[in-house]
């Protein structure tokens, strides 16, 4: 899981500096298994539309996407993700980019026929949560289509190892709220939504799941 303190601190009301709060995650147990400068290469993922988006000839389950940038050029992309559509404000990655999960380098290919430059990135796939169903959607980005998603400018990556037993720290807002309830200061509630109650059947075992501004699970 990597987070940077500038984030951490949308979701953490506190007075503890960087250095601080880097001590306290490894005193309530999430490993911080490296702590850099922000590379250059996350410069590279950029806030990108989907001006459309239409099924790929030649496969059920891809599209192939026209994002731009700037508004003016067109980059083909084909995707595989189904909430890929028209107007989707998202996460862009060129060729050359390293995609941080799999750190696999990106390079124009052909894809079913279909030359696509780059792909349009998932939360699981740039380390920021275990979410994989779909492509990111962002709102009220509008206007910062064609800048890098991390401001990296003056910030660290802090790179934290969440154990299996750990899922509620797989997002940001799970480490923040671990860190307040260890003193380090208070938990920002953002936006309330009504909670809900799914039960889910896997391997034999019912999991209730509650959600409320995210997800946590009660096995």
């Amino acid at each position: 899981m990597i987070i940077t303190y500038p984030w951490l601190k949308e979701h953490l009301n506190t007075k503890a500096n960087e250095a601080k709060t880097i001590e306290q995650l490894t005193s309530i147990g999430l490993e911080v298994e490296g702590v850099k400068e922000s590379k250059s290469e996350l410069n590279e993922f950029k806030i990108a539309k989907i001006l459309k988006a239409e099924k790929h000839p030649n496969a059920d389950k891809l599209k192939v996407c026209d994002v731009t940038l700037d508004g003016k050029k067109i980059i083909k992309v084909v995707c595989g993700a189904p909430n890929a559509r028209e107007g989707l404000l998202t996460i862009y990655a060129p060729p050359g980019a390293t995609i941080p999960k799999s750190n696999f380098k990106l390079k124009v290919a052909k894809i079913r026929g279909i030359e696509s430059s780059g792909m349009l990135c998932s939360e699981s796939e740039l380390n920021l949560s275990d979410k994989s169903h779909g492509i990111i959607e962002l709102k009220d980005k509008e206007k910062e289509v064609g800048k890098s998603y991390f401001k990296s400018k003056g910030e660290k990556v802090i790179d934290i190892s969440i154990t299996p037993n750990r899922p509620d720290c797989l997002g940001v807002r799970g480490i923040a709220r671990d860190l307040a309830a260890s003193g380090l200061g208070n938990f920002l509630n953002l936006r309330i939504f009504p909670s809900k109650v799914l039960v889910l059947l896997t391997s034999g075992l019912v999991i209730f799941v509650a959600i409320r501004m995210g997800f946590k699970l009660f096995i």
